[in-house]
């Protein structure tokens, strides 16, 4: 959001300290214990996610109307993979040697309903043959529902791994199913205990077969 507000409205003097607190309740993703099958639909989900951050905008004093505008703008940059996403370096690799190995890979993540769009920004789309969005479905990990729907969704395979850096909706919410998990160190967080690199973490993954 900064980096629009940059862009688009030079001079707002908004930092990132101050609209953080704006933004620490009122998204799917912050009660996933309650199912938002309403929020299936792309509108209705950025309607209600754009008004809790066009409001934070409004709490530092940007007009309504600006921040509207300032909301759709970063909707838009948000959804362009080429230009908003990065990848580490070793996620292509990665992904190229499960494939080759037989695996399927399966995005599953707390995200937009544009993220299929983003994973074919960034150049994955070759590589991943499942991209499943909590925007999308209606239920947010750690909930179990989505990781039932991902296994489904993989073909109910007698193999199968959650690879993922949050410890509570990527690694609890899989191993409360029953599914391993593999809790995968960020590049850009401190340094988490027990946690792996991807490289190592998919040299496990491989060596479990």
């Amino acid at each position: 959001m900064i980096e629009v507000l940059d862009e688009f409205e030079p001079g707002h003097g908004i930092t990132s300290e101050a609209i953080r607190p704006h933004l620490r309740a009122g998204f799917p993703w912050h009660q996933p214990d309650r199912p938002h099958p309403e929020l299936s639909d792309p509108k209705v989900w950025w309607t209600k996610v754009g008004s809790i951050l066009a409001t934070g905008l409004q709490s530092e004093g940007m007009s309504y109307e600006r921040s509207e505008e300032i909301t759709r703008l970063f909707r838009l940059r948000y959804m362009d993979g080429s230009v908003a996403w990065k990848l580490s370096p070793d996620v292509g690799s990665v992904l190229s040697q499960l494939t080759d190995d037989g695996w399927r890979n399966v995005i599953l993540s707390n995200h937009v309903p544009e993220l299929a769009a983003i994973v074919e920004g960034v150049g994955l789309g070759g590589l991943v043959d499942q991209v499943i969005s909590s925007a999308n479905v209606g239920y947010e990990k750690p909930h179990p529902a989505i990781f039932a729907l991902a296994r489904e969704l993989s073909g109910d395979p007698q193999e199968i791994w959650m690879v993922g850096d949050n410890p509570q909706a990527d690694i609890d919410g899989a191993r409360a199913v029953g599914i391993p998990a593999i809790l995968e160190q960020h590049p850009d967080r401190p340094v988490t205990p027990g946690a792996l690199s991807l490289m190592q973490a998919v040299e496990v993954v491989r060596k479990s077969c």
